[in-house]
């Protein structure tokens, strides 16, 4: 598929982007410089692989080339941990390697090294034990210092607001003291939390999100001393934009000398897209955007010309569809757990994917729906399966999943007497049929058609045929929790008895509506 079909382009092919560069739930941004390649992570909370790493070479074109975990070897992770898990990581490159820093809400702050980030990252090693440590960032000084600084948790440990700084130990792997804390936002910027440090022109900055996700602003920190006094300065609003709670991200320096901050939007049911912001530098204060209500403080902008990176680089995106043609799934997917061989295979059918139908008496804590984010604010995804070796009562489908969810699956009848299509909806409370009807032939393609307002449409088409609705109305995506809506597919059966059958998917297309 060329670019020019995919459902979002931010490059506009004549020197500008729009923004969002990424219409995708990427939350929780960070972004660094390597000579001429930009990378960028973001969180992944209980979704296997986890902490994605996706590489630029202008900021605006972006591609995921690999993830730093692939299993949590955490107890618990074999079934979904909503919300929970890799919370607002920091990526850095520093020694000649690549670092990556998180907080998981209930067992403490993880690190993990790479000399090639795209290559075999090192197994997770935790850094401080602790309840309530997220958002964590390192930061090695000039002098050979090392630092941490993180926020807290309220729900994990009654802190709420305030940013505490440590030391570090120069190999990354230790906290060295208890740390202080070096601002506390509960007045002015209530919810304080995804610090990131810099230094800068004998600066130390730390940018830091407050005000909530959906209603927040971007706080820029700044001492002349590591731990402080702290200056605080809001950089970054929505005005009159329609981009609501902009902020937490990362900033980045390129060798042109321009200055650059990414950031994301909560836009509900798609999840926390990224946004990119041009950064000029007036008195040692970072200016981000534009100032549209001329109060001093910068409006994110909706257009504007690309970095200036000395190059003009092809218009690039995430992958989102997959021929399953190749020895590995495409790295948009992820599981809701850690993935078991039980649940798939590749190349047991030439260029098929083969969902064995697993246990999963409900589907919203099912570990084995294999999903993707929403890639644009609307888009179509068809999927063609071949379900005519599931065994009797077993499913196998596609499905649009959130705090509620809808699904469009084939199911053998219990009696074996034949096959079925329906749809169900439902949440974790349990789920309803509300169509269905009777279908006979092995050739079917799936489709679901999300609009700007993530109303999604199901339809399927029979042998090659006209496509005919799943229902008479359409369903409204939700998000989940922490995360936006996903899309993808699954095979299930309600029983833990012997080994089920399996449907065949022969690809998973997304295109634009």
């Amino acid at each position: 598929m060329t670019v020019q079909n995919k459902p979002w382009i931010s490059d506009q092919g004549d020197g500008t982007f729009i923004n969002p560069v990424l219409h995708a739930d990427y939350s929780d941004p960070d972004v660094i410089r390597v000579g001429e390649d930009f990378y960028m992570t973001a969180s992944s909370f209980g979704h296997i692989p986890g902490l994605p790493i996706l590489h630029s070479k202008d900021l605006v074109n972006w591609t995921i080339i690999n993830h730093v975990i692939q299993r949590m070897d955490i107890p618990g992770y074999d079934k979904p941990q909503h919300g929970n898990g890799v919370w607002a990581p920091a990526l850095r490159y520093h020694d000649g390697k690549f670092w990556v820093y998180y907080g998981d809400p209930d067992a403490g702050i993880f690190m993990s090294t790479a000399v090639d980030p795209a290559g075999e990252w090192e197994p997770l090693h935790l850094v401080q034990e602790g309840k309530g440590l997220i958002d964590t960032c390192p930061f090695w000084d000039e002098d050979g210092e090392a630092y941490l600084v993180h926020a807290f948790a309220n729900s994990r440990c009654g802190i709420k607001h305030k940013l505490r700084l440590c030391r570090m130990s120069p190999d990354g792997r230790r906290l060295l003291d208890e740390g202080r804390i070096i601002f506390d936002g509960t007045e002015n910027h209530p919810t304080m939390e995804g610090p990131k440090m810099y230094k800068r022109n004998g600066y130390y900055y730390i940018f830091a999100p407050a005000g909530g996700v959906a209603t927040g602003w971007q706080t820029v920190l700044r001492a002349s001393s590591i731990y402080g006094p702290y200056e605080d300065k809001i950089v970054l609003k929505q005005g009159d934009t329609p981009i609501n709670g902009p902020h937490q991200g990362g900033w980045v320096e390129l060798e042109s000398g321009e200055s650059w901050f990414m950031h994301f939007q909560d836009k509900g049911a798609f999840g926390r897209i990224v946004h990119l912001q041009p950064v000029r530098w007036v008195d040692d204060w970072p200016f981000m955007g534009i100032d549209l209500d001329r109060d001093g403080i910068g409006e994110p902008v909706l257009r504007h010309a690309k970095p200036n990176v000395g190059k003009e680089y092809p218009a690039q995106v995430p992958d989102e569809s997959d021929e399953f043609d190749r020895a590995k799934l495409g790295l948009q997917w992820q599981w809701q757990a850690n993935p078991s061989p039980a649940w798939y295979s590749l190349g047991q059918k030439e260029s098929h994917l083969r969902l064995y139908a697993s246990p999963a008496p409900e589907m919203y804590n099912a570990p084995n729906l294999l999903l993707q984010k929403f890639p644009a604010d609307s888009f179509q995804a068809e999927a063609q399966l071949d379900c005519t070796t599931l065994g009797a009562g077993e499913r196998a489908g596609l499905i649009v999943f959130g705090y509620q969810y809808a699904y469009v699956a084939f199911r053998v009848k219990e009696d074996g007497s034949g096959m079925e299509l329906l749809r169900a909806e439902g949440n974790a409370a349990g789920e309803n049929v509300i169509w269905s009807t009777d279908v006979t032939a092995s050739n079917v393609v799936l489709r679901v058609t999300v609009n700007k307002e993530a109303e999604c449409s199901f339809e399927y088409s029979v042998n090659d045929g006209e496509f005919a609705p799943c229902g008479e109305y359409a369903f409204q995506a939700t998000e989940g929790h922490w995360v936006g809506a996903k899309v993808g597919l699954f095979a299930a059966r309600s029983g833990d008895g012997p080994n089920g059958g399996y449907a065949d998917a022969d690809w998973f297309r997304v295109t634009r509506a």
